[in-house]
């Protein structure tokens, strides 16, 4: 499946995404070469839909096309199928953000092409390793890392003050790399946004000029750390809306802007038909069922038990049932305590 090659496809920078699938032939390892050899590692669009990434790279190496890059690039281009329907996955596919080793599935053709990409990249000396991505609803612009490590930590403040620890989903493109260099996941925002594009570049052009990523702690006033604590789910057999009344649970139509907010126990996130049945499925990083430790159903109101900050909470149905709704994180000190 995977195509390799040492220069840009022809065209390349003037794509479109839906053109990609068609000109590349499917998800495609291009090494660049830099002044210094040891490559910089960025993968987009592991979700087709998720353009950003992929615009700030067109974007950047625009500029590098008559001189040489500070550091070797590989780009790995990834669900150029999914990319051309405009979609997350088609249906048939899996997530190519939850196959990579270490994952919890396998035996498929994208997990074998993963396990090649990091294997391949574990070979060439790989600097440190960057995933652009997009989100839903309202978020700022964050990085997510899978180590409370400080090399880490600046890869990822180098990009924003404010960094999301976690561990779970498993097979993430960031956690297979973070054996090799420092890894981390960035979010861009919505998909549309000028600026998600415009940060995405100057930050990989940032990190394509470091000589070294430092060693020592980030400042405590340079970071906002978060643990996310466990991964709410919508199950299968239950209905759910935004607004309204017709379905089992009716969130509030408002719910993304919740996102990044500090909530206090008593918050409401929506109603429920089932009297009180609270028809969440949460789970820690141990896969644990923990709804109760978060919610309760009182007079049909699903309500928060205890203070936490919400993330990715979304609006589109569709990537609920695919993904999540959404993320509970809690504070962290930037040694990785929790903040009292």
């Amino acid at each position: 499946m995977l195509r390799i090659v040492e220069t840009l496809p022809e065209g390349f920078l003037q794509l479109h995404t839906e053109q990609l699938e068609e000109r590349l032939g499917g998800p495609t390892l291009i090494h660049l070469p830099g002044r210094r050899p040891e490559p910089l590692f960025v993968s987009i669009l592991l979700h087709g839909n998720e353009d950003t990434g992929f615009r700030a790279m067109q974007s950047m190496l625009r500029d590098y096309q008559d001189r040489e890059l500070p550091r070797a690039l590989t780009l790995f281009v990834g669900n150029v199928a999914a990319a051309r329907k405009g979609m997350r996955f088609l249906d048939g596919q899996p997530d190519y953000n939850r196959i990579w080793p270490g994952a919890e599935t396998g035996g498929t053709a994208e997990h074998r092409m993963m396990a090649e990409i990091v294997d391949l990249m574990k070979g060439r000396g790989v600097f440190a390793s960057i995933d652009l991505h997009n989100n839903t609803g309202l978020n700022p612009h964050y990085a997510c890392i899978n180590r409370i490590e400080d090399r880490f930590m600046q890869l990822a403040t180098l990009f924003s003050r404010t960094v999301v620890y976690f561990i779970r989903p498993h097979g993430v493109q960031s956690m297979a790399f973070a054996p090799l260099c420092p890894s981390v996941t960035v979010e861009c925002g919505r998909v549309g946004q000028a600026h998600g594009v415009e940060h995405a570049r100057e930050y990989i052009e940032a990190c394509l000029h470091l000589s070294e990523i430092p060693d020592h702690p980030v400042a405590p006033h340079d970071i906002d750390l978060f643990h996310t604590v466990a991964v709410v789910k919508v199950p299968e057999q239950v209905s759910f809306r935004f607004g309204g009344s017709e379905a089992d649970i009716c969130f509030t139509e408002y719910l993304d802007h919740l996102n990044f907010r500090e909530l206090p126990a008593g918050t409401t996130l929506g109603r429920t038909r089932n009297g009180q049945v609270l028809n969440l499925d949460v789970r820690d990083d141990q896969g644990r069922e923990v709804a109760d430790r978060y919610f309760r159903v009182d007079n049909n109101s699903i309500c928060t038990t205890r203070p936490f900050m919400p993330s990715m909470f979304c609006l589109d149905e569709r990537i609920v049932r695919q993904d999540c709704l959404g993320y509970l994180m809690e504070r962290l000190l930037p040694d990785g305590t929790p903040k009292p």
